[in-house]
């Protein structure tokens, strides 16, 4: 994993249980159920939720992006 890998938040797919794992390098800050809960994650790391783009290079979204949330329905 290089360097610029390990700064970014990763989104794991959504679990059978529900939720998607969310991790920095192999740091796991918690199983979000929403993009709220991701921001929030972001947060405590230091990071200003207000101005994250979800879409942004900071993110690495694995299983779908930002829309897919286990459980949601469109």
């Amino acid at each position: 994993m290089d360097a610029a890998e390990q700064l970014r938040v990763v989104i794991e797919p959504p679990t059978p249980g529900g939720g998607r794992r969310v991790r920095v390098g192999r740091e796991i800050l918690g199983l979000a159920h929403g993009p709220a809960d991701v921001l929030e994650f972001c947060r405590r790391t230091g990071l200003d939720p207000d101005a994250i783009d979800l879409t942004g290079d900071l993110f690495v979204w694995h299983g779908g992006g930002p829309e897919v949330w286990p459980g949601e329905t469109s």
